[in-house]
């Protein structure tokens, strides 16, 4: 009777017309000592149960999202000849890192209601807390115009190669100043701005050799991590001083 219902249950459900079948150039990021970046290939297909409708063109994008933190926004003004911290705002989360592409541009491949559903965009996937800040759309670019500069936020409209309607590829440059953390990357079909299929898959960003015992021991032994802080400048200062003394003439 179950498996009756379970069926009943699949049969029951809308089939898809259009669905993706992606892939990655590669899922695990290590960052070492050289680290200076990365870049991922992310390729894949359109499946189709019939032949491709002739109306709107299939659109594509592509979503690469880093963990979110909170995060602080603060204003500074000059008062009395002095730059101080006048007005600030509290963001719940916002993703480290966040990179779209495109087949075309932004608002050619979804529509305001989609991208509020899914939190495509870049503003729409910044989850702001309640504040009194009456400006407060200016701290959220301000946040978007810093991350942009440092290569943490990317938008890159018509980059997703698209061939016959079919098949497709881009690449994500990963930046170095990447953060330690689960990665999600979104692909997401759509015709006249609406969504047909959202595929998603996760990247490992991790450090790796001495990176990763560093980072664990300031973390889970703080103490520790500062007094072998410590005992290195102690020891790289005598040293210096030593060597300077034996070649003074």
């Amino acid at each position: 009777m179950i498996r009756f219902l379970v069926l009943l249950i699949a049969f029951s459900l809308p089939v898809k017309a259009e669905e993706v079948v992606a892939g990655l150039s590669q899922n695990r990021i290590a960052i070492t000592a050289n680290f200076d970046g990365s870049e991922i290939l992310i390729f894949g297909a359109v499946k189709r149960d019939k032949p491709a409708p002739d109306t709107d063109p299939l659109q594509v994008i592509v979503a690469v999202a880093g963990p979110s933190e909170p995060v602080t926004v603060r204003r500074k003004s000059k008062r009395f000849g002095i730059w101080v911290n006048v007005d600030s705002i509290a963001i719940e989360s916002a993703p480290t890192f966040y990179s779209i592409a495109t087949t075309a541009s932004f608002s050619d491949v979804i529509n305001d209601a989609e991208d509020q559903l899914l939190h495509v965009s870049i503003p729409r996937a910044i989850r702001r807390s309640s504040n009194s800040v009456a400006d407060a759309e200016n701290f959220i670019d301000a946040l978007i115009r810093i991350r942009t500069k440092s290569g943490l936020y990317q938008v890159n409209p018509g980059t997703i190669k698209l061939e016959e309607d079919t098949l497709f590829q881009t690449s994500v440059a990963l930046p170095s100043n990447l953060t330690e953390g689960e990665y999600s990357a979104r692909i997401i079909l759509t015709r006249g701005g609406h969504v047909l299929d959202v595929f998603e898959t996760d990247i490992n960003v991790q450090k790796v050799g001495i990176e990763r015992w560093l980072f664990n021991l300031a973390h889970e032994k703080p103490l520790v991590y500062g007094l072998l802080s410590l005992f290195i400048a102690i020891t790289a200062g005598w040293g210096a001083s030593a060597i300077f003394r034996y070649f003074r003439p």
